[in-house]
């Protein structure tokens, strides 16, 4: 099997071959799993500059390392990155990178007290989204303190208070993986991620935003990807095929589909709208607000 650096967390790692993506098999960004990186973009985000290395790519680590945690698929290109840095759902705050490490003892426990072993430390920090392993053991020491965890060597338990307050920021119950299909260029997919993901996270989905092109090297989607979701968002403004196709396949194996369409194209669909009686918005504000009043 061939072997090949990963850009995000320095490892050696063994490599798959898959379309046009590479899988990156068991390293630290998905010590269980793995991630698809296209091809294509190894070589300009090695070319990046150093600061801007610095300051995003241990992100994107700590992105694929929570989104495969949660048995979700990742497919990365090179303009993704910027995009998943700045999303508000990336935790900035200590409190915030604390929480994601609650959640991930959630995740991988029973109840309170139950010890889940990460080791070696230096190769988790990206549990918490932190540049270093120095903001890490900070983290675990503040939550320690405040009670939420205990550690013992390379064990870690949830305090009955930690337990509660992860079960709080995750609904209290295991996320479920929602995609989201839209055809548009990066100021569209930029507008979704932060007026919509945020709000269809709080009813208890882990949303992925996948972006159709019409270029010929673009136009599938992962069928793995929309297998494994409990929900699909379907926005069919500017009717591209990849968009009918995926959401039909949802379909096809049982999944609720939501569909959507500016009112700009709703005029416009090939498909009549009370085939589909999709959603007519107009901003990302209102079909924010009316996605929350359907799941609801």
């Amino acid at each position: 099997m061939m072997k090949k650096h990963c850009l995000f967390c320095d490892e050696i790692v063994p490599i798959e071959q898959e379309g046009d993506y590479d899988s990156y098999i068991g390293c630290s960004c998905s010590p269980n799993g793995q991630y698809h990186l296209r091809r294509d973009s190894y070589e300009s985000i090695n070319a990046l500059p150093h600061p801007k290395k610095r300051d995003l790519l241990h992100i994107i680590s700590a992105y694929i390392r929570e989104k495969t945690d949660c048995d979700d698929k990742v497919y990365l290109k090179a303009d993704d990155l910027e995009s998943i840095a700045n999303s508000p759902n990336i935790p900035v705050t200590i409190e915030d990178k604390g929480n994601r490490l609650l959640q991930y003892l959630y995740r991988h426990s029973e109840g309170p007290g139950e010890p889940v072993a990460i080791h070696p430390l230096s190769n988790n920090y990206n549990l918490t989204y932190s540049p270093n392993l120095q903001e890490l053991v900070y983290i675990i020491d503040k939550l320690g303190n405040e009670q939420f965890l205990i550690r013992e060597g390379m064990n870690f338990k949830l305090t009955e208070k930690g337990w509660n307050e992860a079960a709080a920021s995750t609904g209290g119950k295991k996320l479920k993986a929602c995609s989201i299909l839209i055809h548009g260029g990066k100021e569209l997919r930029a507008e979704w991620q932060e007026k919509l993901l945020p709000k269809i996270g709080q009813f208890g989905y882990q949303p992925t935003l996948l972006t159709h092109t019409q270029l010929p090297e673009n136009e599938q989607y992962d069928l793995g990807l929309i297998a494994d979701s409990k929900l699909i968002i379907a926005d069919v403004t500017g009717q591209a095929p990849g968009v009918y196709f995926a959401a039909g396949y949802a379909l096809g194996m049982g999944i609720p589909v939501i569909w959507t369409v500016n009112s700009s194209d709703a005029d416009k669909l090939t498909v009549q709208l009370q085939d589909i009686r999709p959603i007519v918005w107009d901003t990302a504000e209102e079909l924010a607000v009316l996605i929350q009043q359907k799941l609801s």
